[in-house]
């Protein structure tokens, strides 16, 4: 059985698209980039600060479906500029403790010209 997952704790989806699915008890979420929900704008202009709200947007999600980051099995990654990775990464450790499988990788451009977006998935 497919679920769709909507939480107003995290972006609206802004095109033909869910903030995540469950199936069965595995939750996909969409790609998540630094968009404050609560006004829509892009928060942060450092790797840093968007990392940040995009861990909180994740966190909503999942959180919505019943789970959380603590039951990720994968991630995918994906940075504007590798240069980016390691301050990337130091705000990803502190979220994803129980190291999940991921890819990261760097991408020519972003929605809205973002530094990074993640997508996960987690069981519930």
């Amino acid at each position: 059985m497919i679920k769709i997952i909507s939480t107003d704790k995290a972006p609206a989806a802004i095109g033909p698209y869910s903030q995540g699915i469950i199936l069965d008890n595995i939750v996909f979420t969409s790609g998540q980039i630094p968009i404050d929900p609560q006004n829509g704008q892009i928060k942060g202009e450092t790797i840093e600060e968007q990392t940040e709200q995009v861990m909180k947007n994740i966190q909503a999600i999942l959180a919505e479906a019943g789970t959380d980051m603590s039951r990720a099995v994968k991630t995918t990654c994906f940075l504007a500029d590798m240069d980016d990775f390691a301050k990337f990464n130091e705000i990803y450790g502190k979220y994803f403790t129980t190291k999940p499988a991921r890819s990261c990788v760097a991408v020519k451009t972003l929605p809205k010209n973002v530094l990074c977006e993640v997508e996960v998935i987690a069981v519930k």
